[in-house]
């Protein structure tokens, strides 16, 4: 959609936008693969991979080529490795624990908190990221579940994590697991709070889990119902045009797009190197640049920072509960 409008728009520059798609089948040495096809074919930039496992490994393939390269994964190893051309549309696992940890102590109260999440490159970014807060917090973990990754059945781990004498429990798996946890969890009657991040409430989360989605809360880099006119604009758009709500990663993919078009402008013309450069330390306000729907910052690592919002799950839709500050 994003790049429909900017070609509608004249393009990047004055020259129209070839989007070509590869499946990366959410694999990392397929995405490796696409990476390396997508260069191979002459790619100005590149946006995605989502999954931290994938983007890993395949962008050392875009680094070596010189090729910037937004991406939505969340693991904090990702802009950690020193690759001057990968940047985030989304906050790192680091980023955004900080936010949940001082919700936890400052505004629920916790003392002590259980963890269940998936064992991959994202999900031990984001534990033990988690775990260090908890620590700095003050607040006991009294059970750490891992689980595999996709995995099916989540029955033991909701009798281990209920039984923890936990106050509230933090989820950080993939979305599809996360729904399938959620609907163990209610089979389980599990009474205390479900809190983790955007893969715990997000929209795809709440379409698989239904109703057992309810009264769970997290921190969001990104939501449709963000209180920003802007965001909710395109969500409006997104929706006529496609027939489903947006999710983050719908406005992932479009903040990425619209980033690596203004970034060229001020560079003044198509040079992949110049456009990484231009990137690191760049603010973009949203009302000079509104295809970024809020006002971004990229550091020299390609850390995002901007607003990010604390939301509760009511009704099959996310509501937002408090817009927390950039840090």
């Amino acid at each position: 959609m994003a790049i429909e409008e900017i070609n509608a728009g004249g393009g990047i520059l004055g020259k129209q936008v070839e989007l070509t798609q590869y499946d990366s089948q959410s694999d990392a040495q397929t995405s490796r693969a696409m990476v390396q096809k997508a260069i191979d074919d002459g790619a100005f930039a590149l946006l995605g991979t989502v999954y931290s496992g994938s983007t890993i490994v395949n962008m050392l393939v875009a680094q070596q080529a010189g090729i910037p390269q937004m991406t939505g994964s969340e693991a904090p190893k990702i802009t950690a490795l020193g690759n001057p051309y990968i940047f985030r549309t989304s906050f790192g696992a680091q980023k955004s624990m900080p936010k949940i940890a001082a919700y936890l102590k400052d505004e629920m109260k916790v003392s002590k908190v259980a963890i269940a999440w998936v064992n991959s490159e994202f999900g031990k970014g984001g534990h033990d990221a988690f775990v260090a807060q908890m620590e700095e917090k003050g607040i006991e973990v009294v059970a750490d579940v891992p689980s595999e990754n996709a995995q099916a059945d989540f029955a033991s781990d909701v009798v281990k994590l209920k039984g923890s004498g936990a106050e509230a429990i933090f989820v950080y798996l993939t979305e599809e697991e996360s729904a399938r946890f959620l609907r163990e969890a209610k089979k389980q009657g599990v009474s205390v709070p479900l809190v983790g991040e955007t893969t715990l409430i997000g929209q795809k989360v709440i379409d698989l889990a239904g109703d057992a989605s309810d009264g769970t809360l997290g921190h969001v880099s990104l939501t449709p119902d963000a209180p920003i006119p802007a965001v909710q604009e395109m969500a409006k758009k997104f929706e006529e045009k496609y027939k489903y709500r947006a999710d983050h990663n719908a406005i992932k993919g479009y903040i990425g797009a619209y980033a690596i078009k203004y970034a060229t402008e001020l560079v003044g013309e198509l040079d992949s190197q110049k456009v990484a450069d231009k990137l690191h330390g760049l603010t973009l306000k949203a009302a000079e640049h509104p295809g970024v729907l809020m006002d971004i910052t990229w550091d020299d690592t390609g850390e995002v920072s901007r607003e990010s919002f604390l939301v509760g799950v009511e009704g099959g839709k996310q509501t937002v509960k408090a817009t927390l500050p950039a840090n």
